[in-house]
């Protein structure tokens, strides 16, 4: 065995020891400190609950690493690198970095197996974590998603920055499903893909104060894929700046899923050089799909749109992409202003299938009636 393997072990089997005595603590407020000035490389790993105090703090001075190499990755079966699952009342803060060392996964196609067990890991996965918070620190390279967050209720995420390059494929900032009563602030992300994704099974999310860009915007969805139900209601996206993404505020949805969008409200976003500012996409299809039409879709309703404004280098700056067989309803705009980045370029709206009212809109949006 290689003798950074070897220490990788050991550094990895010692985080888990210090996991395993900071769980089983006996304290009211257990804690486990990683130090300052410091730089841990470690394997993926699994930190398990339930603990038994509900008052966990992990305080990240220093920094974890991944492996540089995906050869050198083993214990993938979660598809992340560091994985909580189970702990309630987790609270992680600091000023250290987690490093996912991610330049040679970016490389690798999405679903291919390397050393027969690892495609590409989110870097920090939280499931069943409700009660989560989580502040200060850094999130760089991942070789996928930064942060995933499932099946968890009550989490805090805020002031932290998350940064990979504007070419590293499905580098997600935060990716969320089956989630609710989160609120994510006052935080910098900027990535290859979308900085916040809010995928199904999530109610009430409140998402402020973000500075994204680049990568492809704040996104509900991808909903429905593979004929699936899905739902998402009562989301809340305000105070927030995107700086040349290639989307801004995007709802999208595949051809034949089912359920419902609702109760989704874009508010008071600043937009610069965003490449498509509003935009829902009824007919979203990746590149790894071939999509026939079909009948069903996901239900999109009660879309608000409010304050946004700022410029976009394409012409269609508003396009609701809405599905042939179920309209998108009650849609209301308001106060929109969107100007070309080419000074003098005419940019439109572009409507299919929607339906609701708008006032003050630039550019006009014809398909909803005037207030």
């Amino acid at each position: 065995m290689h003798d950074d393997t070897k220490v990788t072990q050991i550094i990895s089997i010692a985080f888990k020891q210090a996991w395993t005595a900071t769980c089983s603590s006996k304290s009211r407020n257990p804690s486990m400190l990683i130090p300052s000035e410091k730089s841990f490389l470690i394997r993926p790993i699994t930190f398990q609950g339930p603990c038994k105090s509900s008052n966990i703090h992990l305080q990240l001075s220093g920094s974890i690493v991944a492996p540089e190499d995906p050869k050198e990755w083993r214990g993938c079966e979660n598809v992340s690198w560091i994985y909580f699952t189970g702990v309630f009342g987790l609270f992680i803060n600091g000023s250290g970095t987690i490093n996912g060392n991610g330049q040679r996964w970016w490389k690798i196609p999405s679903g291919i197996r390397v050393n027969g067990t690892c495609t590409k890991p989110t870097a920090v996965h939280f499931n069943y974590c409700n009660g989560l918070q989580l502040s200060g620190i850094k999130l760089v390279n991942s070789s996928r998603n930064h942060i995933s967050l499932t099946y968890s209720k009550g989490v805090t995420i805020s002031n932290i920055h998350i940064s990979a390059p504007k070419y590293s494929r499905n580098t997600d900032g935060i990716d969320i499903s089956n989630s609710s009563q989160l609120h994510i602030q006052d935080s910098t992300i900027q990535t290859g893909d979308d900085c916040i994704a809010i995928n199904t099974g999530c109610v009430d999310i409140h998402i402020s104060g973000i500075s994204c860009g680049p990568g492809h915007g704040i996104s509900v969805g991808s909903l429905g894929p593979d004929n699936t139900y899905a739902y998402v209601d009562n989301v809340y996206v305000t105070n927030c700046n995107l700086v040349g993404t290639q989307n801004g505020v995007r709802i999208k949805t595949w051809q034949g899923g089912s359920g419902y969008a609702r109760s989704i409200h874009f508010e008071d976003i600043h937009l610069k050089n965003v490449e498509n500012p509003i935009i829902i996409d009824q007919n979203y299809c990746n590149g790894d799909h071939s999509c026939q039409p079909q009948e069903s879709a996901v239900k999109v309703s009660y879309i608000t749109y409010k304050n946004i404004h700022g410029s976009t280098s394409s012409k269609a700056a508003i396009n609701l992409n809405c599905s042939n067989s179920t309209a998108c309803t009650n849609i209301d705009m308001e106060n929109i202003n969107i100007t070309p980045v080419v000074s003098g370029q005419k940019i439109f709206a572009i409507c299919n299938n929607a339906k609701g009212k708008a006032s003050s809109t630039s550019p006009p949006v014809p398909c909803l009636d005037k207030y």
